[in-house]
């Protein structure tokens, strides 16, 4: 029989430890129990104590009231990431739960406000084994049609994601090797995208983004099972994808009469892509073969480009909008006060601001005292009270961009 908290989650504690990348044996040195004890938590077989319960939040830095709350289903669908190497294994933990954090607080915020509609061209279950590069090559321009961003550099990866209705999340976890995770939720069928930010270069971020919506397009379908049998292939398919949207055959190709790594370091500024994305992309086109792909890549390496190109700095991070104004609009027209809104979120505040990329402090701020005087009204002139009502209506994102 259990004993302890009535009504404590099990797989909220399990998510609270992967989210910090820390082993049972280290939380139970924090909390003051046994590594058992805390196995047991997870297990469900038994329940923290009220003092415990405390002292766990306490530990993890997590609100108590966390740990009572369900944990809603994400579904089957495979978490696709660029690394199954048992190196990463904690850094891949730490991004599905952030990712399905952001899922989670996603789907709060839209009893509030309607996020765009998802516009995601994708590919039925079997089709990625058959797929022809050429094939993607296609898939990638139809992205592009069909989000108006015709064929030339594209100014926002992120952005034109978000229009798309692909919820994106960036921050960091802690891990240099981790790039992103990408899923479709069966929370409300909607496709998300997590990219961490520990590797500060924005051009990375945009390939990182783009290579993640290929997973979306491509791979919607895939199993589990054959996510980690054609693990490989998966990966070479959405590293093409990438390259494909972001440099379109025809427009690029017009750009490079000799690709040198001089002229492909001029076209990093306007294009937003690395030398290297471009050399496998000049190869992909046929522009090269594989005799000057591998002087190209020999020359970059001789330049100590290898561990960060020119201009890798020249080109800020494409930051997420679309959270940070769902927060901001409903806190700003009084729909909801930040300390109710971080009550109903149930994350600790600095993992609601950095998911939802707000700025540090945002559900901290002093209160607000407010006046405690008015003017009187005139004739002919009437003002609405602080907390009438007012502006109290659902907020409709539009479906194209919304800066």
């Amino acid at each position: 029989m259990r004993t302890g908290v009535s009504g404590f989650q099990p797989e909220r504690l399990i998510q609270a430890r992967e989210s910090l990348g820390i082993t049972r044996v280290a939380l139970a040195a924090l909390v003051g129990v046994s590594p058992a004890t805390i196995s047991n938590w997870e297990k469900g077989s038994q329940s923290p104590e009220e003092d415990k319960l405390r002292a766990l939040g306490d530990a993890v830095k997590f609100p108590v009231n966390w740990f009572l709350t369900s944990s809603p289903e994400h579904g089957n669908r495979p978490y696709f990431y660029r690394s199954l190497a048992s190196s990463t294994k904690t850094a891949r933990e730490m991004a599905r739960v952030r990712l399905n954090w952001v899922a989670e607080i996603s789907g709060l915020l839209g009893q509030w406000v309607n996020l765009p509609k998802v516009n995601v061209p994708h590919i039925s279950e079997e089709a990625f084994l058959k797929i022809t590069d050429s094939e993607i090559e296609t898939l990638a321009y139809e992205c592009r049609r069909a989000w108006g961003l015709g064929m030339g550099p594209i100014p926002d990866v992120v952005l034109a994601l978000e229009n798309a209705g692909i919820v994106f999340s960036r921050s960091e976890i802690g891990y240099l090797k981790m790039d992103g995770v990408s899923h479709w939720s069966s929370l409300d069928n909607r496709p998300y995208v997590f990219v961490a930010a520990d590797k500060a270069n924005g051009i990375r971020n945009r390939f990182d983004a783009s290579h993640e919506l290929a997973h979306l397009v491509l791979h919607r379908n895939v199993d589990e099972q054959a996510f980690r049998k054609h693990y490989k292939l998966i990966e070479r398919q959405a590293d093409l994808f990438a390259g494909c949207f972001l440099l379109p055959a025809e427009s690029f190709s017009s750009e490079i009469s000799w690709p040198t790594l001089e002229t492909l370091l001029s076209l990093k500024q306007r294009w937003k892509v690395s030398v290297a994305a471009m050399i496998m992309r000049c190869y992909q086109l046929e522009i090269i073969d594989d005799d000057q792909k591998l002087r190209l890549f020999k020359g970059r390496s001789a330049r100590g480009w290898t561990k960060g190109e020119p201009y890798d700095d020249y080109f800020p991070f494409e930051n997420p909008r679309l959270l940070n104004r769902a927060v901001r609009m409903l806190v700003d027209q009084n729909i909801v006060d930040r300390s109710e809104l971080s009550y109903k979120l149930g994350l600790p505040e600095y993992l609601i601001e950095s998911l939802c990329g707000l700025p540090k402090g945002f559900f901290s701020t002093e209160l607000n005292e407010g006046n405690l005087v008015e003017l009187k009204e005139r004739s002919g002139r009437r003002r609405d009270k602080p907390g009438s009502g007012k502006g109290g209506d659902v907020v409709e994102f539009p479906a194209r961009k919304f800066e």
